[in-house]
Order: structure tokens, then C-alpha cells, then sequence
């Protein structure tokens, strides 16, 4: 294998480690389906009863894997639809510790991977190893934080490594073929590839563009690319089948659920007919 890479002094891999379990669950999980499919909630929106049963219908209806975030009161990389979400989340009461105590719970009653999306002052503000323990006993399998950087990430990568969990990070269309490569020596489990520039639910041109972004991705990592920002319906998941790994769904779902309850839900993830191979 490889040796795992140093950076800015930081040995990022002191023994040998088990395989991530979550990379080698989405390469099953490939062989058997052309794409897969994250969605995405804010937890405590409408209310934790409801989180609960938001995302049983998820897995009802068939998500590979689900990221669950954790409200905070200034989500700057996502758009109207999520921040209000996160608001309202907030509003009605959401501690960072009763998402915890729902995610324990989820964990244990669904088979499929979670992981907690959030931004690093809660991290920091938990205490980043004392965070990063609580996600590993309450059985997620990684994190997205979208706002930290590699190098300003030492404590919170060396304490992902050690608990075997995946710090899942970023590539934009504006991010170069060296950054690419630096931020995929640090990352685990698959990469979350941002569709355009801007926030999370606005309009995204499905283009050869997109397509040639994709391409560079690729060509950088091992990792599975997932892609996310602006997928909405069945069409943008039928795109990006051969160009991406895993489509990611997250404020279509809160809308769907917004207008039409939560049983929609359940409905709307069906009508994407993720093909089987």
C-alpha cells in the first residue's frame, strides 16, 4: 500500500489502520447499483419526532447513506431552504447534544452508513476530540465540515484517523489539480464534490462543464466522488450515472416535505428509480 501522507509535521498515519469501513461499504454497495444515493435532513427540523421518522422513510424507500446535520446558527455553505431549516431547528430547541442522542438511536435501528454534517464552531465549542468520540460511540461512520481546511485541521484528522471514522472532504470546480490532490491525501470514505459555486438548493446546470469537472476529480483520487448542490429529480441522477458515485439530495427532500408532509418523503426517493446494474 501507499505510505499515508505527512503534512505541515502532522503523521497522518502512525500504524497500519483498518480499511475504512465506510469506503468499503459504498464499493460494495457499487457493484450492485449503477449510483447511489445520500440524502440529507437537519436534525431537530420539523421536531426530533419528526427527524426520526423523516429518515426511517429514507431508508424505506432505499438511501445508501444519510448525512445528518447538526444546526447551527450561521451555515454559510447552505442555501435558504436549509438555513431555514436550521433556524427553525434552533428555534424549537436543538441542543447539540439531544442530536447526538437521536443519531445513538439511529444508528442502532437502521443498516445503512451516517454520518454528521456540521460546521467546526460546534466542534470547537464541544471540544474537537471529545466531539469526534461522541460521533464514534454513537456509530457514525464519518463527517462532513465543510468549513475546515486540511491545515487548519490537525487535532480534529488525527482524531477522525484514530477512531477509524471518515473525514469526508471537499472539491469545487475552482479548486486546482494540486489542491485536489493535497485535500485527497487527507481525506477517507469518498469525496463530496460541490456542483457550482455558491450555496446549497439553487439551480445547477447538468453540463458538459460539470462533466469535465467530474473528469478531474477522478483523476486525482481512488475515493468515490459524490456529488451534490442543486440535484432534484431523477433526470440529475440519470446524468450523473458513470460521472459520479453518489448523488446527493438535500434541499428538494425538505421541500418535498414542506409541502406535502412527511409521508412524501418516501414517495419522492422512490421516484428516482435508482437503477440496479
Amino acid at each position: 500500500p501507499m505510505p499515508f501522507p505527512t503534512r505541515n509535521g502532522i503523521n497522518l498515519y502512525k500504524k497500519k489502520r483498518r480499511n475504512m469501513v465506510l469506503k468499503s461499504y459504498l464499493r460494495n454497495k457499487l457493484e450492485k447499483k449503477d449510483i447511489l444515493l445520500m440524502t440529507h435532513i437537519v436534525l431537530g427540523y420539523p421536531s426530533f419526532d419528526d427527524s426520526l421518522r423523516i429518515i426511517e422513510a429514507m431508508v424505506e424507500a432505499g438511501v445508501d447513506l444519510m448525512e445528518l446535520q447538526i444546526p447551527f446558527s450561521e451555515p454559510n455553505a447552505d442555501g435558504p431552504v436549509i438555513v431555514r431549516a436550521n433556524q427553525r431547528a434552533l428555534k424549537g430547541g436543538a441542543t447539540v447534544k439531544d442530536c447526538l442522542k437521536l443519531v445513538e438511536k439511529v444508528t442502532r435501528t437502521f443498516d445503512i452508513p451516517f454520518l454528521i454534517m456540521s460546521y467546526y464552531n460546534i466542534l470547537f465549542r464541544f471540544g474537537v476530540k471529545a466531539f469526534v468520540t461522541a460521533m464514534s460511540n454513537c456509530g457514525l461512520r464519518g463527517a462532513i465540515i465543510p468549513d475546515l481546511p486540511p491545515e487548519e485541521g490537525r487535532e480534529y484528522l488525527e482524531a477522525m484517523y484514530a477512531h477509524d471514522l471518515a473525514p469526508i472532504l471537499i472539491f469545487s470546480p475552482t479548486t486546482s489539480l494540486d489542491r485536489m490532490e493535497y485535500i485527497s491525501s487527507f481525506a477517507r470514505g469518498f469525496i463530496y464534490c460541490v456542483a457550482r459555486k455558491g450555496v446549497t438548493g439553487e439551480n445547477t446546470n447538468f453540463s458538459e462543464e460539470l462533466a469535465a469537472f467530474l473528469t478531474r476529480c477522478r483523476e486525482v483520487t481512488p475515493l468515490p466522488l459524490a456529488l451534490g448542490f442543486g440535484v432534484k429529480e431523477k433526470a440529475d441522477i440519470d446524468y450523473l450515472k458513470g460521472k459520479a458515485d453518489i448523488a446527493v439530495i438535500g434541499s428538494q427532500t425538505i421541500r418535498v416535505m414542506e409541502r406535502k408532509g412527511i409521508a412524501s418523503v418516501r414517495d419522492f426517493i422512490r421516484s428516482l428509480e435508482l437503477a440496479q446494474n
